[in-house]
């Protein structure tokens, strides 16, 4: 009885001590979501060098015009990096519109916000955010465009779940990615489709197109936002190279 009940004190003590080690690398706000099971891919920025190829194959006209996006239309950029999307974004939407760039590097927002200044874009501002909260407005958003960037998102759960209030009613958020391993700047569409319905939303189209070098993905919340302990995390998926 000695022995079983000093193994079972040692086995909680290890359990213990892993359980903290394993937290203490997330975010504070991100420990009571699930982790997710699949690698993260490094950040990468977007330079200005690739927007003259990007414009040629017509990507950006592509992503708006799917996403229906229009003067007057109120937008967060996530994952904004050189601001490629944020200046489309600010011309397509106009002086009536609203274009919020955000990103979780602050090299990144202070050369975004030189630029935004450089070239007057009157309808952007800039906000620097978090690994597992976008740090979004409530109510504030008709689309929340993440363009080849979701796949970096170290705390998928916390912070999808962070972003649903800041969508205004028949809000969406746009996800553009390609359909490879999350380790390899991608992530498979089900395993996107997955992680979104785990917070609550559900996906309204779904669309491959050349010009993305991937896939288009629209969601809209749906019902109650679920309880933090309640949500399941998904399995990995290895996707498909070259689709």
């Amino acid at each position: 009885m000695i022995r079983a009940g000093a193994a079972i004190l040692i086995l909680a003590a290890l359990t213990a001590c892993q359980g903290g080690a394993d937290d203490s690398a997330r975010p504070a706000g991100a420990r009571e979501f699930p982790k997710p099971f699949r690698p993260v891919s490094a950040v990468t920025s977007n330079e200005f060098s690739d927007e003259d190829v990007r414009d040629n194959l017509g990507e950006a006209k592509v992503v708006m015009d799917l996403a229906k996006i229009g003067a007057g239309t109120s937008v967060a950029d996530i994952g904004a990096g050189e601001g490629y999307y944020t200046v489309r974004l600010s011309e397509r939407v106009g002086p009536r519109g609203r274009v919020l760039a955000q990103d979780i590097d602050p090299g990144a927002i202070q050369r975004l916000g030189q630029r935004v200044e450089r070239e007057r874009l009157d309808n952007v501002s800039i906000k620097l955010g978090a690994a597992e909260d976008p740090r979004l407005p409530e109510r504030s958003f008709d689309r929340v465009f993440m363009v080849h960037m979701y796949h970096e998102v170290t705390e998928p759960y916390a912070f999808l779940w962070n972003l649903r209030p800041s969508l205004k009613p028949g809000g969406q958020v746009v996800v553009v990615d390609v359909d490879r391993p999350t380790d390899q700047h991608g992530i498979p569409p089900q395993l996107l489709f997955c992680e979104f319905g785990a917070v609550g939303f559900r996906l309204v189209e779904f669309v491959v197109k050349p010009e993305l070098n991937g896939y288009y993905a629209a969601f809209e919340a749906q019902g109650q936002r679920p309880e933090p302990k309640v949500i399941k995390p998904c399995n990995s998926a290895a996707g498909k190279l070259g689709t």
